[in-house]
């Protein structure tokens, strides 16, 4: 798995995952319009691409999912900082 050298935050957070759930979307889209030119019945077809399209969007769209996964840790992370720091503060230590 390869991690960005400098994980988003904020704004470009929102738009990679924006991107990424777009991404994800067409791929389903487009998966199953094959499945329909192939002949394939349309429930069936959108049944089949919302499935194939996990295993094609891991391999496809690697970089954008490890951008994003990047980002929401680094947003946890700060989560879990601030929420020590409350913890501590309610505890009655001023260490932090």
């Amino acid at each position: 798995m390869v991690v960005p050298q400098n994980p988003p935050s904020g704004r470009a957070l929102a738009r990679d995952v924006a991107l990424y759930s777009a991404a994800r979307l067409a791929l389903v889209t487009v998966t199953a319009l094959i499945l329909l030119l192939a002949g394939v019945p349309l429930l069936v077809s959108a049944l089949l691409a919302v499935v194939l399209a996990l295993p094609l969007s891991m391999v496809v769209l690697g970089s954008l999912r490890a951008r994003v996964n990047a980002g929401l840790a680094v947003v946890a992370g700060r989560r879990k900082a601030e929420r020590d720091r409350l913890r501590q503060q309610l505890h009655g230590d001023q260490r932090g």
